[in-house]
């Protein structure tokens, strides 16, 4: 891993899941980390809900657009999380995969993305403290 780790959050439509966790991550850890997040079938816009639902807790994702995944994206990236993109992620030696497996808020209200955002922050926060030691947080 180099000095900087950079993070890719992959889901379908990179409206939801991926845009949380991207947003998280951001706030979490500043710019120790490079935050990426795309999607294997973007959507045109992020999920009002999931920008709702991060705003209640002060994170803004609104200014987002979702991005298409691209083979560079993954390959460039040291961790690679997806949420429910199945095989549409292509797999690169050197390169750390794990799959988080997370209800998609697609179609659903605040209150029911809250249960989602809250379990994002939680695999979140592991990931960054996984990957910054203390000493540089």
């Amino acid at each position: 891993m180099t000095t900087k780790p950079s993070v890719l959050f992959v889901c379908v439509h990179n409206a939801g899941r991926s845009q949380m966790a991207a947003g998280f991550l951001a706030h979490l850890a500043g710019d120790a980390i490079e935050v990426r997040s795309a999607g294997s079938a973007p959507a045109e816009t992020i999920n009002p809900s999931a920008i709702a639902a991060m705003a209640e807790l002060g994170i803004d994702i609104a200014d987002q657009l979702p991005k298409i995944l691209t083979y560079h994206a993954v390959e460039t990236s040291d961790v690679v999380i997806t949420m429910g993109c199945g095989d549409t992620c292509p797999w690169y030696p050197g390169v750390s995969y794990r799959d988080w497996v997370l209800e998609d808020p697609a179609g659903k209200g605040v209150d029911a993305v809250r249960p989602i955002r809250d379990e994002i922050k939680l695999r979140v926060e592991a990931l960054v403290a996984e990957l910054l030691p203390q000493t540089t947080r």
